[in-house]
């Protein structure tokens, strides 16, 4: 017998005679439609936001070097 933390009992093929599990099918959040969507789109944007002047950074001090060794 397979017991949840939300009450719901079922039973299953283990050779173990009781069985605690924290979430089962009646109580997790994809199973019921309870689940929240990630905003990955968002977090892609940020990422891309952040890290879009890498590259110009990249090149100013490239550019500045040169310069250095150039004199």
């Amino acid at each position: 017998m397979v017991h949840c933390a939300c009450g719901h009992e079922f039973e299953t093929g283990s050779t173990l005679k009781e069985i605690k599990v924290e979430i089962c099918s009646q109580c997790h959040p994809f199973f019921t439609g309870k689940h929240k969507l990630i905003d990955t789109a968002g977090r892609v944007e940020r990422f891309k936001k952040k890290y879009a002047n890498v590259d110009k950074s990249k090149k100013i001090v490239k550019k500045s070097r040169e310069k250095k060794e150039g004199n």
